[in-house]
């Protein structure tokens, strides 16, 4: 299979392709049924496959779409990895078990949506939810200037959040609205008020696959922040100095793809809460865990924004006329993924290198 033809228009073929790229590949699929449909009515799962010895003293995982409309992005990563001879060669050598799992979040890979169907920003769902949640007052201040009730907003709409990005500044805005909030459910990067889907089932299949693992490392697939085809190799664990400068051994490429973290403002990210990572702890609890999140740029921040604000007022709107509505899609793709032949090659060169040197982490001594 060319790199092209490991990238998809949709999420059904997605799923198609990484199911006939395991199977091919000679690796069962397992297949987590999701209880809605997707856009066009069709079968939505969370598909897993293993590669290696169930008793293999390491694993890699790579997993794509826990930001739905980003699985166009990392989905086309693990159908390409699944037809590299020499990349798998290289992992069953050294003894590496690799257990791609494909839509972390298949609804909203299907209906080009960020959330899950709750309306979750997966990567700030996991919680102890019998704890109280983190407060985000400054989104709070934004939530009613983010939704008008009409779309495109009114020019004093636009200039009145200008005037706050201007007084707070452009990184403040980014963390007031992206680090997670708890109180508005119909909201952007809400968090949840329990578990969603997405979250429990990742939970079994890191409980099926990760507990006799001694060591485990994960790369986990995005897309929207950073330079347009740049692959950011942010942290993705604890604040623990020992846990980052492992994985800066691992990933930085000898100062060439520094790694990045949320905690000493390296990162593009803001800093952010109920992260996806913490399941593995819980799951998994003999691992010795390093992981990153490969974060592939698109376009400008504040378009990225707009986009995603655009999507929500959507969903709010189920009666906004078609065309309004399939102008809004496309700009939440592009947003998310761009289709280009040049952007799709630097993708893929990217998370290979990323992948061979979480392989040699794992195994080094």
């Amino acid at each position: 299979m060319n790199l092209e033809d490991s990238f998809s228009h949709s999420y059904a073929e997605a799923r198609r392709k990484f199911i006939d790229s395991a199977q091919g590949a000679g690796l069962p699929v397992e297949s987590k049924l999701h209880p809605e449909t997707g856009r066009d009515g069709e079968e939505l799962a969370m598909d897993v496959a293993r590669e290696g010895d169930p008793d293999a003293p390491a694993l890699l995982i790579l997993s794509s779409a826990c930001h739905g409309v980003e699985g166009f992005c990392g989905s086309g990563v693990q159908v390409g990895a699944l037809h590299d001879g020499e990349w798998r060669k290289y992992a069953a050598d050294r003894n590496v078990a690799v257990l791609y799992i494909h839509a972390l979040n298949p609804y909203g890979f299907s209906h080009i949506r960020r959330t899950t169907q709750e309306n979750v920003d997966l990567n700030r769902n996991f919680h102890d939810f019998g704890k109280p949640l983190p407060e985000n007052a400054a989104y709070g201040e934004l939530h009613d200037l983010l939704f008008p009730q009409t779309w495109p907003p009114s020019k004093e709409n636009d200039d009145t959040l200008a005037r706050w990005v201007e007084k707070n500044g452009q990184m403040a805005y980014q963390t007031a609205i992206s680090a997670g909030q708890y109180d508005f459910p119909r909201g952007m990067y809400f968090g949840g008020h329990s578990p969603t889907w997405s979250n429990r089932t990742l939970r079994e299949v890191l409980r099926a696959h990760g507990r006799r693992a001694g060591r485990a490392a994960w790369i986990d697939f995005h897309t929207g922040l950073g330079p347009s085809g740049k692959g950011e190799r942010i942290f993705a664990g604890p604040d623990d100095a020992a846990k980052v400068a492992r994985a800066r051994r691992w990933w930085d490429g000898g100062g060439k793809t520094p790694v990045t973290s949320i905690y000493d403002g390296s990162s593009t990210s803001a800093k952010l809460t109920g992260m996806m990572w913490a399941s593995i702890a819980d799951e998994c609890p003999r691992a010795e865990y390093t992981g990153i999140a490969m974060e592939y740029g698109t376009q400008p921040l504040l378009q990225v924004l707009e986009a995603l604000r655009a999507d929500h007022w959507l969903d709010q709107h189920p009666e906004a006329p078609k065309e309004l509505a399939a102008q809004i899609k496309r700009q939440m793709l592009e947003a998310f993924y761009t289709d280009t032949p040049e952007w799709r090659r630097r993708i893929v060169e990217q998370a290979r290198e990323a992948m061979f040197q979480a392989v040699d982490g794992l195994t080094a001594t």
